[in-house]
């Protein structure tokens, strides 16, 4: 009995970062290096078919896998296969079965961490303690499900002297102990938000490329038509009269920012000194205090719980 104790001790309570292996593998040589060093193992989603979630074909440059042999020196990346195109289902029921299937071959038990190929963190250090403080929650998951998220500052359009971005951020779904997605990676169990920001690139691609992730991704049949026309216009003297530019519903987007710089490592720090981008303490109590309210009659059916624990 004691070894099996010691054996779940030792393989349970990680942080498993799981990415989704696509058409934009080549994003995914920004995404990974920064989880790689503190995260106990990474795992690479692949549809056995080379599949998007509506069944287009795509193709990978063998180069990249030499890259990400030679980048794995000390063998956490495993690239899991299966069957993530089902044709009776849509592009989003797909998507969010890719991402319940890659987090049970992670492992219930551990922080169950799914980061996107072009969503980059600025501080995945801080993150992975914060989940440690949290370890509790790994106990018995199921009976307790949480979220925890971060912001995405979203990376509108890359300029050749530097980059348009969106100057608010907004709310990304970064982790669970208990993945019982609904939509993608919602659980629509509380969330815990923390002041983790993420670079997504969900946008800095060509034109054709672009088109191509909007035609395959989980929420193709939502595109805003009108999406294009802004983006295309979008530059470093016209971006403050250009508004309401999101690609599903505009509104939600509201206006741009730019940043002189096309250079990672100094666009981390601009982030970083933006007041538009900062988190406060103030605007993440009220976020969390919102989120224990919501959840406050399933809270008091067990007994374990404590105010504390949830912010």
């Amino acid at each position: 009995m004691l070894n099996i104790v010691v054996f779940q001790s030792i393989f349970m309570k990680n942080i498993q970062v799981g990415f989704l292996l696509s058409y934009d593998y080549e994003k995914l040589k920004l995404s990974i290096p920064p989880v790689y060093d503190q995260a106990d193992a990474i795992f690479l989603a692949m549809d056995e078919k080379q599949r998007t979630w509506s069944g287009k074909e795509f193709e990978i440059d063998p180069i990249f896998f030499e890259w990400l042999e030679s980048f794995d020196t000390d063998n956490k990346i495993t690239i899991y296969k299966d069957n993530f195109y089902i044709p009776e289902l849509s592009a989003i029921e797909n998507d969010s079965r890719e991402r319940h299937m890659l987090s049970l071959k992670m492992g219930i038990g551990n922080w169950l961490v799914q980061v996107d190929s072009d969503e980059i963190f600025i501080d995945f250090s801080k993150f992975v303690k914060q989940l440690r403080l949290r370890n509790k929650y790994l106990e018995s998951p199921e009976k307790n499900p949480i979220q925890i998220a971060g912001f995405l500052v979203n990376v509108y359009k890359y300029l050749e002297d530097g980059i348009l971005y969106v100057d608010q951020p907004t709310k990304v779904l970064l982790a669970t102990n208990y993945p019982n997605y609904k939509v993608a990676r919602k659980t629509k169990e509380r969330i815990i938000y923390t002041d983790n920001i993420l670079l997504h690139e969900c946008l800095s691609r060509t034109e054709k490329e672009l088109r191509f992730k909007l035609d395959n991704w989980g929420h193709n049949d939502q595109v805003n038509k009108n999406f294009f026309e802004k983006w295309r216009r979008a530059n470093k003297d016209n971006y403050k009269s250009i508004t309401d530019v999101f690609y599903l519903e505009p509104h939600k987007w509201k206006k741009l920012g730019f940043i002189e710089s096309r250079n990672l490592d100094k666009i981390k720090d601009l982030i970083k000194e933006r007041p538009s981008l900062s988190l406060s303490k103030s605007y993440l109590f009220k976020k969390n205090f919102g989120q224990w309210f919501k959840f406050l009659k399933l809270f008091r059916m067990n007994k374990n719980h404590d105010f504390e624990t949830y912010f």
